[in-house]
């Protein structure tokens, strides 16, 4: 089938990997540590102003996270004022609800005004998410706060309908907005998502009703006390990519977690009736990223060197500012005319790059080294076909075509840090250091393990395995007078039968001590 999409959930005790597979293949990878982070895109904070920067025209603001975020005056929404007065107003003994539906959006919030002059210190104000902590930066907020759902985004203080440019029909349009308009209650605004074209009144209403329900929800906590505290979270990772992404294109849905299948079958009943059947729990013994080959589809991808086709390979560089793309035709034979072979490399490398990009959730500035070509014409092809391989990326990005030195360069969404995942090992001999210990001594200190062996199960014979050179180390003869093999001596030294069991998948001088049944000694 062709296009068909795959969802795996691979749940842990410490994290929960998410990996979207397209026709078998890895185009999009989440991994997040259970508890590791205080805020992620979406979520809600009641938050307080730390300090004022009138340079910036804008604040920090404290939303209990290590670094303070960073709110513009133009984040602040024209229905700012409406937001401000309703935090002032909540508090417990209140009828927050006919509070809320009475505020007026009289006052709008100028278009170029300045911080100070709305904002003081110590104020508590609610803002959500836009962009997550990126290195040294805090994260990015916004006060007009909106609520995502599949078919609908509610937003609180608004008093406008629109709908999805991508809905062509006039018709379905004026239905929609007409629609929505009608179960909306007061001081509630929304947007109409692609994705409720065709849809019906008790679906929109019952989704509308749930967003309003979260929002509302929240209130609780905003009328405890004006402390700094998250008020409410968007949908976990998972329920976030099926609520954008769902479509009859997927054919599994694969979680390692029976009660999350089960909430995950719920979700999508309510969101898309009757696909709910291609949720899957997996009870294999074979961990699930093995059994559908994303284990080494990540060793393979995430590394600096990326392969390609027929040898080519990319070299993924990242800095603070950008990453850096350079595009190698490596072993590839010259089959063709050298430019139109550079054009076939250069058209695959971009499949790869836009493939990578979602992959590891690339943001910012990126800048692309493809080999040079002299043909306009294959220049202005290869840039097409970048901004079509492109087009399926949910990310907003900028294409520029090619310099006159052969530089793409390519303006991504940033709202979270890029995902970066190591795919080298430790070794097991140096440990990293990149220095191994004496090959002169290894012996003796084999010899020392099987003496503080031999004290503690006397009379036991004892397997040693090592790599097949050092096997035939310790088979040859030493020293001047050819006293025999190093294991010879051993076996006379200590009096039990001490036998070498090769194996070639240990490093030159690795070596480890078993028992006759298998038992592992030396540990």
């Amino acid at each position: 089938m062709e296009g068909e999409k795959d969802l795996i959930v691979d749940i842990q005790k410490d994290k929960v990997s998410i990996a979207l597979l397209e026709d078998h293949r890895l185009v999009e990878f989440n991994q997040e540590a259970c508890e590791s982070r205080t805020c992620s895109v979406g979520d809600v904070f009641l938050g307080r102003v730390k300090k004022l920067l009138p340079a910036l025209n804008a604040a920090f603001v404290d939303i209990g996270d290590e670094k303070e975020a960073f709110l513009h005056y133009q984040d602040l929404g024209s229905h700012f004022y409406a937001f401000d007065e309703f935090v002032k107003r909540t508090n417990r003994n209140s009828n927050n609800k006919g509070m809320y539906s009475h505020i007026k959006f009289e006052k709008i919030l100028e278009k170029e005004g300045r911080i100070e002059e709305v904002l003081t210190v110590g104020q508590p104000l609610i803002v959500q998410v836009s962009k997550e902590p990126i290195s040294t930066k805090g994260s990015r907020l916004v006060s007009e706060i909106s609520l995502a759902g599949r078919n609908i985004v509610l937003l609180p203080f608004a008093d406008k309908v629109s709908v999805s440019q991508k809905i062509k029909s006039k018709q379905e349009k004026k239905r929609l907005e007409l629609l929505v308009k009608n179960i909306l209650p007061k001081n509630y605004g929304a947007i109409i998502r692609t994705a409720a074209e065709g849809k019906s009144a008790s679906v929109l209403d019952n989704e509308l009703m749930s967003l309003i329900e979260k929002w509302e929800n929240s209130w609780v906590k905003l009328s405890k006390d004006k402390s700094v505290k998250l008020l409410f979270t968007e949908s976990n990772k998972v329920t976030s990519m099926l609520r954008d992404l769902l479509d009859e294109s997927f054919t599994n849905i694969v979680v390692n977690d029976k009660a999350t299948a089960g909430d995950l079958r719920i979700y999508i009943s309510n969101i898309a009736p009757g696909m709910e059947k291609i949720v899957k729990y997996y009870e294999g013994n074979k961990p699930l990223f093995d059994e559908y080959e994303i284990t080494r589809q990540i060793k393979s991808s995430f590394g600096k060197i990326v392969p390609i086709k027929q040898g080519a390979y990319l070299v993924i560089e990242h800095t603070e500012a950008l990453h850096v793309v350079d595009v190698n035709s490596g072993t590839r034979a010259k089959n063709k005319e050298q430019e139109q072979n550079t054009f076939d490399i250069n058209c695959n490398a971009a499949e790869e790059i836009a493939r990578q990009m979602r992959l590891r959730d690339m943001g910012g500035i990126v800048i692309v080294d493809f080999i040079d070509m002299v043909k306009a014409e294959h220049k202005n092809a290869l840039f097409k076909h970048m901004r079509e391989v492109m087009a399926g990326d949910r990310a907003r990005h900028n294409i520029l075509p090619l310099t006159k030195f052969g530089l793409m360069q390519i303006t991504r969404q940033r709202v979270r840090p890029a995902t970066e995942i190591n795919t080298t090992e430790v070794c097991p001999v140096c440990q990293g250091s990149g220095k191994i210990s004496s090959s002169l001594v290894i012996d003796e200190a084999i010899e020392r393990k099987i003496a503080l062996t031999c004290s503690q199960r006397p009379g036991k014979a004892i397997v040693v395995k090592v790599s097949p050179i050092l096997a035939a180390y310790l088979k040859k003869g030493k020293g001047l007078f050819n006293r025999g093999s190093i294991l010879s001596q051993w076996n006379k030294k200590f009096g039990v039968k001490i036998t070498l069991n090769e194996n070639s998948q240990f490093s030159v001088l690795q070596n480890e001590l078993y028992s006759k049944s298998g038992e592992r000694l030396d540990q």
